[in-house]
């Protein structure tokens, strides 16, 4: 389960730092994803992003699969649970701005306000999760950690604000989940008609075979 952990200072590196780490960093890549260092000081690289999303996200075109409600030329549905994305980023990349792109990628129309990147880390066997500001680097965080992700990963969730802020929707939206709830709803009423008139033959087939006539 994570634990929910403050913020950590950011500490500032040098230049000279700055090329060491990626240089460490280069020789541990196993998946073949590393750092660039530029001449400016600005370096680019790769982050994953696990997307926890617990409502459906409304995206355009209809390139969308799996459960969906339709509406006009957006589609709502819910996205895998635990889908990674990998993003080529910049250390100039803040966390709002990786969070517009990750959406983007996937052609999502929600407002990215709704949104949150998470840092989860493993220390000392627990898992700490903190969320990050809007103004902090990811890919400073990755090269920090070091490229291994059981270290450090980066989680996309929705705003965990305690109630869900509706007004934050549109009515197309709202719709959808609406029809996405009433489609679920149907579902599971049907499964559980079916586990009951299953358990009820059981029932019967057993009484049966006890009370047979003399």
């Amino acid at each position: 389960k994570d634990v929910q952990k403050e913020s950590e200072p950011h500490v500032y590196l040098s230049k000279e730092e700055v090329k060491e780490k990626i240089q460490s960093y280069n020789s541990s890549v196993t998946d073949k994803l590393k750092m660039t260092l530029n001449a400016n000081g600005v370096y680019t690289g790769f982050i994953k992003v696990q997307l926890e999303l617990c409502r459906p996200i409304t995206v355009q075109s209809s390139q969308s699969q799996g459960r969906c409600a339709r509406s006009n030329n957006e589609t709502a549905f819910y996205l895998p649970d635990g889908c990674v994305n990998t993003l080529h980023i910049s250390s100039t990349n803040t966390v709002r701005e990786v969070i517009e792109a990750l959406l983007k990628k996937f052609l999502v129309a929600d407002n990215p306000a709704k949104f949150a990147l998470y840092k989860r880390c493993h220390k000392e066997d627990q898992v700490y999760i903190c969320k990050l500001s809007d103004r902090e680097h990811p890919l400073y965080l990755r090269l920090v950690a070091g490229p291994r992700t059981e270290m450090l990963s980066f989680v996309l969730r929705e705003h965990e604000t305690g109630e869900v802020m509706w007004e934050a929707f549109s009515i197309p939206e709202l719709q959808n989940f609406l029809r996405i709830l009433d489609k679920e709803e149907n579902e599971q009423l049907q499964i559980l008609k079916k586990r009951y008139a299953a358990y009820r033959d059981k029932l019967e087939e057993a009484l049966g075979g006890v009370w047979k006539p003399g």
